[in-house]
């Protein structure tokens, strides 16, 4: 045989492998399935009791992360639904929604007839029509020991204008997943990606589908060109024209051997572009190469459309193993990607500028005076290290880096407050305004301010999730602005040894259960081949990672 006829047989195994492969998990995973229906069903029992809508003030919504954050398109509100929470022993699940009014700061829960099962990972995006509405496609429920997991492909809408439910059944819908993206282009509703997971089992896919809006059906697409690899988790934005979408970045794993998966953090982009009209339109798959300063690799960062045909990229987590020890760097740094220059840049907060022209008329003597290599020499980045004590005694250490130009401006304040009255004094000694570094946040855009919303991180081998919720001006790009404050007595952490009581009083309280695998998994940057590796608690959490779209 020659080398071409080996080489089309070696494909011709690889593709049998993958067809087996997916067999496979579809069976465990049918029987995975089936079992977990049962209790799937006992919650909309549950749900089923709600037989009108009841909108409730009420205090912030419980620590989350995986949950869906959108605008509103015709109110001055966010809008927060599903996500999860785990506690050290259990995860919890939720199919609750949340309003936010952003001038009110007030949070009003909303209890609407038939809504969704509970769920996390899912995808919403919103369309201007009819009052406003809310898409979600997918996601996933576990048992509540995290060992079983159902992931749904059902399509529901939330109607904002009337406040019901609907769900939307359509053949050719896209298989059960998790952490796939989705996005609104012109009059169709775009899924790439995802994942599927059994307890043994795992496949992560690189199809793409469209639900038409119109006529409500779904439809397989087949672009021509070199696409991504299958992946989850990763960047999808459509661009200003409708036309194309970005995919960026993302995660997925194969195993190596038995037992062993190789996790890998992709930091490729690629343009999906639609050309001809509806009835012939065709899609191309084509590789693009941006310039500028781009993200370091990552897992589990938020991402959210801003003005200006800006894609927003925040935070995220980068696990580095050795022998003995994992230790995880969770960011909390912004990075623009321009879509119209096809190029990445990090923020840089200008700070307050009232503050910043006081300033220069107090030190314009000194200013003068200032070589640039005495500037240069003074301008160092400077590290402040936070602690938190949460309820259980337990201190969160949190390393937060101040920018340059930051730290300067704090060097000069200091140096004021010994002439200055005592408010500037105190102005001058409040702590430093931005959202810890984390993962798997809730990030959205409204009016030009983004709006950060919860997420995770870790301290040894626990795992807080948090319920914070920051904004920030993206035409200023002055501060962070926190509209609410992280609460330590949210963080507590049960160990395998409690009682079965305290556990049941855990589950009384957060109503609902999901999921959590503690399995660990090696990921590596595609480009630089830089090893990154998912820690137990991130190694099913990353692959889900946030994305909503207004």
């Amino acid at each position: 045989m020659g080398k071409k006829g080996k080489k089309e047989k070696k494909l011709k195994g690889a593709e049998k492998t993958a067809a087996k492969m997916e067999k496979k998990v579809s069976k465990r995973s049918k029987r995975e399935e089936e079992d977990l229906e049962a209790l799937i069903a006992e919650f909309q029992s549950l749900d089923a009791k709600k037989t009108q809508v009841l909108e409730t003030p009420c205090s912030p919504p419980s620590p989350r992360l995986n949950a869906s954050l959108c605008a509103h398109p015709e109110k001055d509100e966010l809008i927060l639904f599903g996500g999860e929470f785990f506690n050290g022993k259990k995860t919890f699940l939720y199919n609750e929604l949340y309003f936010y009014n952003i001038k009110k700061n007030i949070w009003v829960k909303a209890e609407i007839p038939n809504p969704p099962p509970r769920r996390c990972a899912q995808q919403a995006v919103v369309v201007p029509q009819g009052g406003g509405q809310v898409w979600i496609f997918g996601g996933e429920f576990a048992s509540p020991d995290g060992e079983q997991f159902y992931h749904y492909k059902d399509l529901w809408v939330l109607h904002l204008g009337t406040r019901t439910w609907e769900q939307i059944k359509a053949p050719g819908a896209p298989s059960g997943r998790s952490g796939h993206r989705m996005v609104l282009s012109k009059r169709q509703l775009l899924v790439f990606g995802g994942f599927h997971e059994s307890a043994r089992d795992y496949i992560y896919y690189n199809d793409i589908h469209a639900f038409n809006l119109d006529t409500f059906t779904w439809s397989r697409l087949q672009p021509t060109g070199t696409g991504p690899c299958p992946r989850s988790a990763c960047q999808m934005t459509p661009t200003p024209d409708g036309n194309s979408v970005i995919i960026y970045g993302g995660y997925s794993k194969t195993r190596v051997k038995k037992d062993v998966d190789k996790g890998t953090i992709h930091s490729d982009m690629f343009l999906l572009r639609r050309e001809g009209k509806e009835e012939q339109e065709k899609w191309t798959w084509t590789r693009v190469n941006p310039s500028g300063v781009k993200p370091p690799p990552r897992s589990g960062f938020s991402l959210a459309v801003g003005p200006g045909g800006r894609a927003l990229l925040f935070g995220g987590v980068c696990d580095e193993e050795d022998d003995e020890s994992l230790e995880g760097d969770f960011f909390n740094d912004l990075y623009f990607y321009d879509i119209n220059k096809n190029r990445w840049f990090p923020a840089q907060l200008k700070g307050n500028k009232s503050e910043k022209k006081k300033r220069r008329r107090g030190k314009k003597g000194e200013q003068t005076n200032e070589t640039e290599g005495e500037k240069e020499e003074a301008q160092g980045p400077t590290e402040i290290i936070k602690e938190i004590v949460a309820e259980d005694g337990t201190v969160m250490t949190i390393k937060e880096v101040i920018p340059a130009a930051q730290a300067e401006e704090d060097s000069e304040e200091e140096e004021e407050e010994e002439d200055d009255g005592e408010e500037e004094e105190a102005a001058a000694k409040a702590p430093l305004v931005e959202p810890c570094p984390r993962s798997s946040a809730m990030a959205t855009v409204k009016h030009s301010k983004l709006y950060l919303y919860g997420g995770m991180f870790e301290v040894g081998d626990r795992q807080f999730t948090l319920s914070d919720l920051y904004s920030l001006d993206l035409h200023k790009m002055d501060q962070w602005d926190v509209l609410v404050e992280m609460d330590p007595k949210t963080q507590e952490w049960l160990e395998e040894s409690e009682s079965e009581e305290d556990d049941d009083e855990e589950a009384e309280a957060k109503g609902g259960d999901a999921e959590e695998d503690d399995e660990e998994e090696e990921s590596s940057e595609e480009d630089s081949e830089e090893d990154c590796r998912a820690s137990s608690s991130e190694a099913r959490r990353s692959p889900c990672g946030l994305s909503n779209t207004d």
